[in-house]
C-alpha cells in the first residue's frame, strides 16, 4: 500500500517502523520541531527521528488545514491510506478524503474512552486496572470515528504512563498492519461508537501534576504513576520543588494533616494524605540527580513533623 503516516510521539514511532517493513510509505507528517528542556534547544520529535531513520520524506505543517499543505499531499499522487496516531492536530475532512481507504487512526485506549490527547495519563489517574489500543476509521470529530480493531491489556498496580506507552506502543504496531491487511481484503466492518459511554482525556498541565495531598493514598499514587516520567509529580519542600518518581500507598490511620511526614525510614517518607498514608520511594529535589527517598531526608535534615505542599513555604 502507499501510505502517509501522521504522528510525533514515541507512542507512534514504532507504528511507522512497523508499517516501513510492510508498505511503501510515501511521506511522514509530524509536528515542527518544539523548544525543549532547559536550554530551550529545538528538539526533533520521536516519529520525526524515525522517519530520518528510514530515509523517509518528512513534512512538518505548523497547521495541516492551511491549503498550502493539503496540495503538498495531493501532489503526492494516489494514496491508500493515511494512518494516524498521536499525531496532535486535527485532520481536515480535505485530508480525510484523500486516500483510497480513509483515514486510520491508532488510539491508547479502548473507545469510546478517554478520547483525547492523554488517554494513557487518564486511564492511570481512575484507577483502571485494564486499558489497549484501538484502530478506527477517522471522521473530523476528536477520536470519534467507528471501530476497527481493538486489543486489550491488564494495567500492572505499580506501572507508570511511560511504562505502559511503550507496551501499547508495541501492541499497536501488531495491531496497525493487521487493520490495514483486512481493510484492503474486505473483511472489516465499521462499529460505530457508542458515544453514551464516551469519556474525555483532555490535554494535561504541569500544574495538574502537583501532588493534592488531601486526597485518599490510592488516587495520590495512581497520579504519580500517571505523571512519570513527563511532566514529572511534584510536591514542595521548603518552597523547592521535590519530584517524586515512585510512591506506594498505605493503609494507615493517623490524625496528622495531611501533607505532613509521618516517618522517616529506609523504606522512604511516610507522608500523610486524606486517607492512608503515602510512602515516598524515589524522589528528586530541584536541581539535582534522582535518588532513594530515604537518602534525600536524611540529606536534607527530614524529620516526622515537616510539612510537603504549600504549607512547607513558610517552615523554618
Amino acid at each position: 500500500m502507499r501510505i502517509v503516516f501522521m504522528g510525533t510521539s514515541g507512542f507512534a514511532a514504532p507504528i511507522l517502523s512497523a508499517l516501513h517493513r510492510r508498505h511503501q510509505i510515501i511521506a511522514v507528517v509530524t509536528q515542527p520541531d518544539r523548544p525543549t528542556g532547559r536550554g530551550r534547544r529545538f528538539s526533533e520529535s520521536p516519529v520525526k527521528r524515525e522517519a530520518v531513520r528510514l530515509g523517509l520524506t518528512v513534512y512538518q505543517p505548523e497547521r495541516v488545514r492551511e491549503e498550502s499543505f493539503i496540495g503538498q499531499l495531493q501532489a503526492l499522487g494516489p494514496i491508500d491510506v493515511i494512518v494516524a496516531a498521536a499525531f496532535g492536530q486535527i485532520i481536515p475532512r480535505a485530508i480525510l478524503d484523500l486516500p483510497r481507504l480513509g483515514c486510520v487512526n491508532a488510539h491508547a485506549s479502548l473507545l469510546p474512552k478517554y478520547r483525547g490527547a492523554a488517554p494513557i495519563q487518564h486511564a492511570l489517574i481512575q484507577g483502571e486496572t485494564s486499558t489497549g489500543v484501538t484502530t478506527m476509521l477517522m471522521d473530523p470529530g476528536v477520536d470519534t470515528g467507528p471501530i476497527l480493531l481493538w486489543q486489550e491489556t491488564d494495567i500492572a498496580s505499580d506501572e507508570t504512563a511511560g511504562e505502559l506507552e511503550i507496551r501499547l506502543s508495541e501492541m499497536a504496531a501488531d495491531v496497525v498492519p493487521r487493520t490495514l491487511d483486512r481493510l484492503e481484503e474486505g473483511s472489516l466492518t465499521p462499529t460505530p461508537q457508542d458515544d453514551s459511554k464516551a469519556t474525555l482525556a483532555k490535554a494535561l498541565q504541569r500544574k495538574d501534576a502537583e501532588v493534592q495531598w488531601s486526597l485518599p493514598a490510592r488516587d495520590i499514587v495512581n497520579r504519580i504513576r500517571a505523571f512519570t516520567p513527563r511532566p514529572g509529580a511534584y510536591t514542595t519542600l521548603r518552597g523547592s520543588s521535590l519530584k517524586i518518581w515512585r510512591a506506594a500507598a498505605i493503609a494507615e490511620q493517623h490524625n496528622e494533616k495531611p501533607g505532613v511526614a509521618l516517618a522517616i525510614s529506609d523504606d522512604g517518607i511516610k507522608v500523610a494524605s486524606g486517607v492512608g498514608a503515602v510512602l515516598l520511594i524515589e524522589a528528586q529535589p530541584q536541581n539535582r540527580n534522582r535518588m532513594r527517598a530515604c537518602d534525600f531526608a536524611r540529606g536534607a535534615r527530614l524529620a516526622p513533623g515537616a510539612n510537603l505542599g504549600p504549607d512547607s513555604a513558610v517552615e523554618q
